[in-house]
């Protein structure tokens, strides 16, 4: 039996039951597929059956506010994922009368949308003959074939596309990636596989080397950068606090947050009263400033660590456009602030 037919049959036996499979709809298997986008599936599932439940079309995706969008999406981060999902929305409703490119190349065009996600919506939606190529797909090549090409190079991806596309039955290539992918995912897991009970125990190249542990094999580190916040929560003697948007682009662009004051290093009390006082709120009367959490909240994205500390600074004054604490939580805000706000940790 041959490769590809082993892995169908282990699939057809093993897959997990996902909502995104029981459909060839393009915009659910759209969604699907930008909410996985570095993402497990346990953590995006929920967020899969909000976003169809609100939008349960294009077209209701296109006419929804970005801050609509981005509320319902907060938690789940990368979020130029959300904006960019919100701006193809509008493309595809308003330029394209609400019907998805039909092809893989046509998809490409997209935003938001590359090689992987348009493999993926023509294959599972037009059963289109094109490989998806993603961590699991490389994870199984490689160590069922023993390459041991750098995975970050793009000549590698080619050659692994490829590939795949040789292996890929002609009648029915949206079962063979989903196979794939969800063998990648449950039995050639990346760390510790039960190669045991693998279904190509006795055919993996990288098995019989005793390679497993070490491919694919991938050169290229992710250099993190420590940025230090100090969020400033002002309050008013009738409990309002001051918000701001995020316009600069980067992380949490365009969601909200308190104003920021950022620093080279953690600092304490003095540094932040005396930047407070001199720079920031000087045109207020400051009657009282209180550090709200007792130890550095460490908050870790791909590429940046934050260290985020939290002052609440009382003031005499009325905050003029203010917000109260019934309306704050309706605003988009990165999950560490909002998580911060639902503790109620601002009335330190």
């Amino acid at each position: 039996m041959n490769f590809h037919n082993i892995l169908i049959n282990w699939y057809l036996q093993n897959k997990r039951d996902l909502p995104w499979r029981n459909t060839v709809n393009p915009y659910h298997i759209w969604l699907s597929e930008i909410m996985l986008q570095q993402t497990r599936v346990a953590q995006g599932m929920p967020y899969f059956f909000a976003f169809t439940k609100e939008f349960p079309t294009v077209f209701d995706l296109a006419n929804a506010s970005e801050e609509q969008v981005l509320k319902l999406w907060q938690g789940l981060g990368y979020y130029s994922r959300a904006r960019n999902l919100h701006k193809t929305a509008q493309y595809v409703a308003n330029e394209l009368g609400g019907i998805f490119p039909g092809s893989y190349k046509d998809l490409l065009n997209l935003k938001g949308v590359g090689e992987y996600t348009a493999a993926a919506i023509a294959s599972f939606s037009y059963n289109e003959k094109v490989p998806v190529v993603d961590g699991n797909v490389f994870r199984v090549l490689s160590r069922y074939f023993d390459i041991e090409s750098d995975i970050a190079l793009p000549a590698t991806k080619k050659d692994f596309t490829a590939l795949a596309l040789e292996l890929m039955p002609k009648d029915n290539p949206a079962i063979f990636n989903q196979a794939i992918m969800e063998f990648g995912a449950l039995q050639c897991t990346p760390k510790s596989p039960d190669c045991s009970i693998c279904v190509f125990n006795e055919s993996c190249a990288a098995l019989q080397k005793k390679k497993v542990n070490i491919l694919p094999f991938k050169s290229k580190k992710i250099k993190v950068t420590n940025r230090f916040f100090n969020y400033l929560i002002l309050e008013d003697a009738v409990g309002n606090t001051l918000i701001q948007k995020r316009m600069a682009k980067g992380i949490w662009h365009n969601l909200y947050e308190f104003p920021l004051l950022e620093t080279n290093e953690i600092v304490g009390f003095d540094f932040v009263s005396k930047t407070i006082h001199e720079n920031i709120f000087s045109d207020y009367t400051i009657i009282g400033i209180e550090e709200c959490n007792e130890t550095t909240v460490i908050h870790k994205l791909s590429h940046q660590h934050l260290h985020i500390q939290f002052w609440k600074i009382k003031i005499n004054e009325k905050i003029e456009n203010g917000v109260d604490a019934a309306n704050l939580k309706t605003f988009p805000f990165p999950i560490v602030i909002y998580n911060f706000i639902e503790k109620q940790e601002i009335n330190c």
